[in-house]
């Protein structure tokens, strides 16, 4: 056993260096652009930080369902069936291209987020958590990347791997979270630069143009091998 805290060995960790490598990793995936990251500014800078913060919190959810299913093994099924790979691989495409197509229609007919009543906001609360917990579980990538990612960090003599794996997921959701949150933060101040009409219209007609982008390397993806 190597010399490390009853609390590292028990996540897999050889030492406390591991951990800070770990979270390195970690926050450099998080830093990297993608789905959950242009998901997160785009709700923030169009429906404000509540918005942006929901659709964070959506996406740390969906992070949770990939732990859970590399710990107990699920994901392993992605990695090994070209079948279920495949049918998450287009579920996911198509509610992303869902997506774009109504932020195309908000940039073609414009609109008034600020008009709306206040129960209709809440509603989009709810909404945004959903598009962000959906966005990041039908993307199979994320699955197979729990599957890849967390070993690596796992020292093969770990007594209890799904204990290892739980605890390394944890600690990658709340990173995670965080880091979104602090892009929420970010995001919100750019908000409050003054900004027209057109726009807005323009930037949403730019985010359906980059999720169908991503729509079409998510479809064109393939499962590792």
């Amino acid at each position: 056993m190597p010399t490390a805290s009853p609390l590292l060995w028990a996540l897999g960790l050889a030492g406390p260096q591991e951990l800070l490598l770990f979270m390195a990793a970690v926050f450099v995936l998080n830093a990297t652009p993608g789905v959950d990251l242009l998901l997160t500014v785009s709700r923030t800078l169009q429906g404000g930080p509540r918005a942006g913060a929901a659709a964070a919190l959506g996406v740390s959810a969906g992070c949770v369902v990939h732990a859970l299913a590399a710990a107990f093994g699920l994901a392993a099924l992605l990695a090994v069936s070209s079948a279920a790979f495949a049918a998450i691989k287009w579920l996911g495409a198509a509610y992303l291209l869902w997506l774009a197509w109504g932020m195309a229609r908000t940039a073609w007919r414009g609109a008034d987020a600020a008009a709306r009543p206040a129960e209709a906001r809440v509603v989009s609360v709810w909404a945004d958590f959903r598009t962000g917990l959906v966005t990041n579980v039908l993307n199979p990538k994320v699955a197979l990347f729990f599957l890849a990612f967390l070993p690596q960090f796992i020292h093969a003599a770990t007594p209890d791997k799904t204990l290892a794996f739980l605890g390394l997921g944890g600690i990658f959701v709340l990173q995670g979270t965080v880091f979104l949150l602090a892009v929420v933060a970010l995001a919100a101040r750019l908000r409050r630069l003054p900004a027209s009409p057109r726009a807005e219209r323009w930037l949403h007609g730019v985010g359906a143009l980059l999720f169908a982008a991503l729509a079409l390397r998510l479809a064109t993806a393939r499962a590792a091998s």
